[in-house]
């Protein structure tokens, strides 16, 4: 479901800040931090005809987290399991702010003003003076909450 939020707040422009806010579900994979890890899991994800709409990966020491956005976690998820690796489907929010300096500042900073951790965010995509961003945290309906103020 995606709404358009109108948020407090000018910025620097004295334009209003605006924030689209929509939840969807991220998947989680845990792997060993090894060469081929990430190319097996989207080989995997690809083999199913399975699309990849968002994804990031990090790695330290002995393990890696793989984070996807899919249109079909369902099958996504049966994939994963199936080829033996850990995933887990969660909940992230999506918004989009004003692609400027200092805007993304102004909305993780409404989150923190309320108490919540964010525990993962990643650009999703850049454009037409606007950047959208995955957001996961303690609290994602306080955080989403938050962007609405």
């Amino acid at each position: 479901m995606q709404r358009s939020i109108k948020a407090g707040g000018k910025s620097e422009r004295n334009r209003q800040v605006s924030f689209e806010v929509m939840d969807v579900k991220q998947i989680t994979v845990l792997v060993e931090n090894k060469v081929g890890a990430l190319a097996d899991v989207c080989e995997k994800l690809g083999n199913v005809g399975i699309n990849l709409e968002a994804i990031s990966a990090q790695g330290e020491n002995d393990h890696g987290v793989i984070r996807i956005i899919t249109t079909d976690e369902r099958s996504a998820m049966n994939t994963l399991q199936k080829a033996g690796y850990r995933a887990i489907l969660g909940d992230v929010i999506i918004f989009k702010v004003n692609d400027a300096p200092g805007e993304l500042a102004k909305a993780v900073k409404r989150i923190a003003r309320t108490g919540v951790n964010i525990e993962c965010i990643y650009l999703l995509s850049k454009g037409s003076g606007v950047a959208e961003f995955a957001l996961k945290s303690s609290d994602n309906a306080a955080a989403e909450k938050s962007l609405k103020r």
